[in-house]
Order: C-alpha cells, then sequence, then structure tokens
C-alpha cells in the first residue's frame, strides 16, 4: 500500500512538474552576438556623436552582454544605411540611428524606403537647429544677417549645410522666404562637423548645425549663435561660453525669421523583429538614458527631450513623414515618383 502511494505521488509530481513547465514563460529574447548599430550619414555630425555616445554608455555600464559596433553607412544621403536594415528585415541584431534624411532621402531621391521597412524603438530626443555665423563677422542677430543678405546681390551668402535636399537645405529654403527673394548658395557637405569647420574657416557664411555639431566652436569662441529654430528658448541655462548658456539664445521667431524646424533622433530596428526584441531594445536604451552621462549628454547638446515608443512613436513618425512631404514639395525638392 505505502508503495502504491509512493509510486501516485511520484507520478502527481511529475505532472505538476510537467504542467508548470508547460505554462512558464519563455526567457525574454537577448541577442547572441554582436549587435550592430548603423548611422545613415558621415562621421562628427549629430548622428554620429550621438550614436557612439550610446555605444559608449552601454559598454561602460556593461548594459550588455555583447558588444556593439557602429558602422556608418551615409552613402546616398543615408540610403546606403537605410537600404541595409531594409535587405535586413529578419536580423534582429541590427538597429539604425535615424535623423531627417529617414524622411528626405526616399522623398528626394526615389529611394525606395519608407520608416515602415523597419520597427521603430523608441525617440531618444529631438535635435535643435541654431543660426551660426562666423564670430568674427559683424552679424550680432538674425535680423542683421538677413538684412545684409537681403542688400547683397543675389546668392552671394554661402550656407554651408549636410547634404542636398535633406534638413538642412529644407530649412534654407524656408530662410529665404524672408530675404525678399534673394537667394543663398547653398554648399553641402557629408557631416556637420565638416561644416561647422568650414564656417570656421570663412568659406561659408553661415551654417544650420545642430548645437551639438557646432558647441566645441563657440565655446571655443570662433562662430557665434543667432537664433534657434524652435518655438521656445532652450531650457538649458548652464553657462556654455564665459557669457552665454543655450537659454540665451533667442528664438528665430524672436530675432524677426519665423521658422521652426526639429529633427529626429531615433532608434529602429529591422521589419521582421518580434514584439519581445523591439521590447529589449526599447529597456536598454530607457537604461543608457537614465544614466548621468546621458543627462549631461542632452544638456551638452541642447536637446528637446522628449520620449516616445509604441503607438504614439509611430503616430508622431506618420505625422512627420506628411510634414516633410509638404515642405519639399513646397520647395521643389521631391522626386518624380515619391510625387
Amino acid at each position: 500500500m505505502k508503495t502504491t502511494l509512493k509510486s501516485a505521488a511520484k507520478r502527481l509530481g511529475l505532472a505538476v512538474g510537467l504542467a508548470a513547465a508547460a505554462v512558464a514563460p519563455a526567457a525574454a529574447w537577448e541577442p547572441t552576438k554582436a549587435v550592430t548599430l548603423i548611422i545613415p550619414a558621415g562621421t562628427g555630425g549629430g548622428a554620429d556623436q550621438m550614436a557612439r555616445f550610446i555605444q559608449g554608455v552601454i559598454q561602460k555600464h556593461e548594459l550588455l552582454s555583447k558588444p556593439v559596433i557602429v558602422v556608418n553607412k551615409g552613402g546616398g544621403a543615408g540610403a546606403e544605411g537605410f537600404l541595409e536594415m531594409k535587405a535586413s528585415a529578419s536580423d534582429p541584431h541590427k538597429i539604425i540611428i535615424t535623423l531627417s534624411n529617414l524622411f528626405t532621402t526616399p522623398l528626394g531621391t526615389g529611394t525606395p524606403f519608407s520608416w515602415k521597412d523597419m520597427k521603430p524603438v523608441r525617440m531618444m530626443a529631438l535635435d535643435q537647429f541654431i543660426l551660426w555665423v562666423n564670430a568674427e563677422k559683424p552679424y550680432k542677430t538674425a535680423k542683421e544677417y538677413i538684412d545684409a543678405v537681403k542688400e547683397a546681390p543675389d546668392r552671394q551668402f554661402k550656407m554651408g549645410g549636410t547634404g542636398s535636399k535633406q534638413e538642412d537645405q529644407i530649412i534654407t529654403t524656408a530662410i529665404e522666404h524672408e530675404t525678399g527673394g534673394k537667394k543663398f548658395t547653398y554648399v553641402p557637405y557629408d557631416g556637420g562637423g565638416k561644416v561647422a569647420v568650414q564656417l570656421v574657416g570663412g568659406h561659408v557664411d553661415s551654417s544650420v548645425n545642430n548645437p551639438i555639431e557646432a558647441v566645441a566652436q563657440w565655446r571655443g569662441g570662433q562662430l557665434r549663435p543667432l537664433c534657434i529654430f524652435d518655438t521656445k528658448r532652450s531650457t538649458y541655462t548652464q553657462k556654455v561660453t564665459d557669457s552665454q548658456s543655450w537659454a540665451d539664445i533667442p528664438t528665430c521667431e524672436e530675432s524677426g525669421l519665423p521658422t521652426n524646424y526639429q529633427m529626429l533622433r531615433g532608434i529602429f530596428t529591422t521589419k521582421n523583429a518580434t514584439p519581445e526584441q523591439v521590447a529589449f531594445y526599447a529597456d536598454l536604451l530607457k537604461k543608457v538614458m537614465e544614466t548621468p552621462d546621458w543627462k549631461e549628454f542632452m544638456e551638452k547638446g541642447a536637446f528637446n527631450q522628449t520620449t516616445m515608443t509604441g503607438a504614439d512613436f509611430e503616430a508622431w513618425l506618420t505625422d512627420a513623414e506628411a510634414k516633410h512631404r509638404t515642405l519639399m514639395q513646397g520647395a521643389g525638392f521631391l522626386a518624380a515618383s515619391a510625387q
């Protein structure tokens, strides 16, 4: 009888164990090899700096058991990087940092790509744009600079920017609406870092670089910010130079230049990534954003710290794509296939 009871108990224990195993949740996904972080832009620009900073924070705080490998693929205004992501639809070990060329490149070049060919993970921030001039020039305000453009021969003033038919040239076209019909000679470069160097060297008269792309030259007294392309001033009040903080820079609207534009800094993964894989990266980036390093980086670059994931992020992307189409159509930048 005792033997029978013991056997029954063993059978019952085995059955319970099997049932528990059947309902136990599957282990959360995590990378099984190195993660490739693609930058669809050249070196030295805002996207490059942020991507490499994220890589450094992950490594410093040991947030990932596998390495993150950063690769620049900026050919074709970022098309090279986007098309690699599209071709790697089933590889969850690839992520990409995005900027406005997520919209402008397919719309302006006809590249067969859409943000919907990837899975949105997290908006990291919105990046600002600032109208910069060489500090040796006499212009102290945006109005003084625009007045000089108005009085000069057409296309005499040179505006340096990153790429053609991209955000920098779109902003330049918007500024031209306030110059009394005068146009800039737009000079494209393959990265914001190079734009800042060219402005310091006097090869162009102005730029609309992101804060982080020109902060070193501002701090060094080589460049002067005239206005920020936002509806309100920056919230960062700590001094960057001896006399000015980001918050001291007036908005362009305050300065008589009613033009606003902000750029996405977001992370995507490949299209066929599972919800668990997307969630893994979203959580990883949340941990990055919770570090003191990230908070310092945000202030250094004067970022708008808006962040979102999931349906909210997708709705924002849909709206942003429509806005870029309208802006580019007005500037005559749409490719024939995007009409």
